[in-house]
This record gives structure tokens, C-alpha cells and sequence, in this order.
């Protein structure tokens, strides 16, 4: 651990109180138990960080990475996205996820994503002819990055279903909430995420792919750090805030991370969704652990554990790999377990 982290846990040893004296006391045990993986036979797991009460506990690179590297963490970019939607709710920007698309941009009015609302959106539930498990599908994510034009795309997607009717994860439905932002904001996607979120964080590197229309990729493709992508964590678990002062309005975080639909039929790693964040119960030691994330191709996740007052970060490079997501799963429950 980094030495400001030595001596955060002291003061917090020396505040007193049970739950800071437990939490900075397993420390060791943690040191220990994210040692197992630096033998892992796939050699793409970058770093774990984990957050206790408040508190960096634990943290470890492999094989020769950088906590504070920037990291691609792909789709859990997402889950910053309905962060940056929360923000923008906030600041009187966006009026009520009852709004549909084409009231922050009206030239979407006639198309399919025009009058689908701003919660059908965040929920994966636009009713767009878009899957990217399925590359004949006309709105598929790769189709969207080879687009010339990212907003002529998607005003010609068409509809597939009624919107709100059928959870379907999706990428094109996701650029659509990162673009309404940009529309409410009047501002790119990236400098809006820096004054909003990011400085009031203390983060200050970042990189946020922009597509080829100059749009900044509200499906993904943002890389931050393993110890920021645990700070990110870390305000959604208290509820909005860092260190004392509101970044995100807690109600946005209590109801973004809010399971509204469930996907267990479709999703093997969560039981439901929220506005771009997954939930799954873990049955752990005989007890029943509900965790809320944000979740990326490779295995890249930020697990938040209210009922333990824990966050994890993972960083991994494992794309396209389906181990990569049952690897971080396992060190999740390995962590709990601890």
C-alpha cells in the first residue's frame, strides 16, 4: 500500500471505533488473499483495489502494472455515464428521466430513439433494432464504430419493439444517453465529466475515446486508474459524496443503482439492472451479500457491497475472454469470503 494510505489507516486506528479498528485490522488477510492470483495462468489481470470503510485496505498490481496507469475499462464506462445523466438531473439540465430523446435533440423527432424516454434508455430498454451479440443486427456496436456519421446512425436505427417492452444490452443505447448529455449540457461529453465528476474527485488523468462524429463514446471506452476507478466506487457507496461534500445527488445514486429490471434470465453474473448498473445477490458464508456494479468487457468492474461498507475495483485486460468476467467474480467472492 502507498504510504498516505499507511497513514490514513493510523488516524483511522487512532479515531477509534470498532468498524475502522476491523476494518484497517484485515488488511493483512486481503494482502494476502490478492496474492493468490499473482500465479494466475492468464497474465492480463492488472490490479485489484479495495476500499473499506472509507479506506484504501488492499491493493495489488500484476505483472508489472501501474495502480495509477490509465486502464481501459470499456463497457463500465457506462455506469459513469448515467453518473454524468445524474449531474446533469442535478443541475436542472435534464428536467425527469420521463423526458424522451427528442426533447434534448430535435432532430431525432420521427426516428425510433426520438420518443423513447430517458429511463427506457438508462435501463436498456429502448426498443431499438440493436444487439451486439448479433452482428447482421442493424444497430450493432460494431456497425456504430465503423459509421462515418455516429448521429446519422443512430437517428436510423429502427424500432424493434415497443420501448420499455424488453431489456436488450445494447452499445447504440447507451451512445444515446452519453449524446443526450452532450445536447443538455452544451458541452462534450468528456469536459462535462471532468468539472462535474472527475476534479470534484481529485481525479485529474482520464481519457475518454471520442467516436468519429466528435462525440465522446457514452458507451464506453474511458480509462481511468484501478485507485480511481475505486473512488468512483466509493462515492456511489456513500451515497454521492466524497469526503464530506456532494459530487452526485443521492437521490440519483440510491435510485440509478436501484435494480429495475431483472436480466437473471439473460445474465449469468447479475440479477437485475439499473440505470446502467448491475446488482446480483452472492450467497456468502450462509448469508445473502447484495452488490451493485459497474461492469466492462475483460473482467473490468467496480463492485460496491453496501452491507460491508466495501468497494473493489478490478482492472483487467482480459477482452473478449470469458474468463475474464468469471475472474473477477472470483476474487470478489474470495474478498467477501475474507
Amino acid at each position: 500500500m502507498r504510504r498516505r494510505d499507511v497513514l490514513a489507516g493510523a488516524a483511522m486506528l487512532a479515531s477509534g471505533g470498532l468498524a475502522a479498528r476491523s476494518a484497517w485490522a484485515a488488511a493483512p488477510r486481503f494482502d494476502d488473499l490478492l496474492a493468490r492470483w499473482d500465479a494466475d495462468e492468464h497474465p492480463d489481470l492488472k490490479g485489484v483495489v479495495i476500499r473499506l470503510g472509507g479506506h484504501v485496505v488492499a491493493e495489488r498490481a500484476y505483472g508489472g502494472a501501474d495502480l495509477d496507469a490509465l486502464h481501459d475499462m470499456r463497457s463500465a464506462g457506462k455506469s459513469v455515464t448515467s453518473l454524468l445523466v445524474g449531474a446533469a438531473r442535478d443541475r436542472g439540465l435534464i428536467r425527469s428521466v420521463r423526458d424522451v430523446v427528442a426533447d434534448y435533440w430535435p432532430k431525432a423527432r420521427g426516428s425510433a430513439i426520438g420518443d423513447v424516454s430517458l429511463a427506457d434508455i438508462l435501463t436498456m430498454r429502448s426498443g431499438l433494432a440493436a444487439n451486439d451479440e448479433d452482428p447482421t443486427s442493424p444497430g450493432n456496436e460494431d456497425r456504430l464504430d465503423e459509421a462515418a456519421n455516429t448521429e446519422a446512425f443512430l437517428l436510423a436505427a429502427p424500432q424493434a419493439e415497443r420501448p420499455g417492452s424488453r431489456y436488450q444490452y445494447n452499445s447504440l443505447t447507451a451512445f444515446a444517453a452519453g449524446l443526450v448529455v452532450e445536447k443538455a449540457t452544451k458541452r462534450h461529453g468528456a469536459d462535462f465529466a471532468r468539472e462535474a465528476l472527475f476534479k470534484p474527485l481529485g481525479i485529474e488523468r482520464f481519457d475518454w475515446t471520442s467516436d468519429v462524429s466528435g462525440h465522446t463514446k457514452g458507451q464506453g471506452n474511458l480509462s481511468l486508474s484501478p485507485r480511481s476507478m475505486a473512488i468512483i466506487g466509493q462515492m456511489a457507496l456513500d451515497g454521492g459524496a466524497w469526503q464530506g461534500r456532494k459530487v452526485i445527488s443521492k437521490a440519483w445514486i440510491d435510485e440509478s443503482l436501484a435494480p429495475t429490471v431483472s436480466i437473471a434470465a439473460v445474465d449469468r453474473y447479475a440479477d437485475g439492472y439499473g440505470y446502467f448498473w448491475y446488482a446480483k445477490t452472492h450467497e456468502i458464508g450462509g448469508q445473502r451479500v447484495q452488490v451493485r456494479f459497474a461492469s466492462g468487457n475483460g473482467g473490468n468492474k467496480i463492485y460496491v457491497v453496501p452491507s460491508r461498507r466495501m468497494v473493489v475495483a478490478i482492472a483487467s485486460a482480459a477482452y473478449g475472454r470469458g474468463y475474464g468476467q468469471r475472474r473477477s467474480e472470483d476474487i470478489l467472492k474470495a474478498i467477501l469470503a475474507a
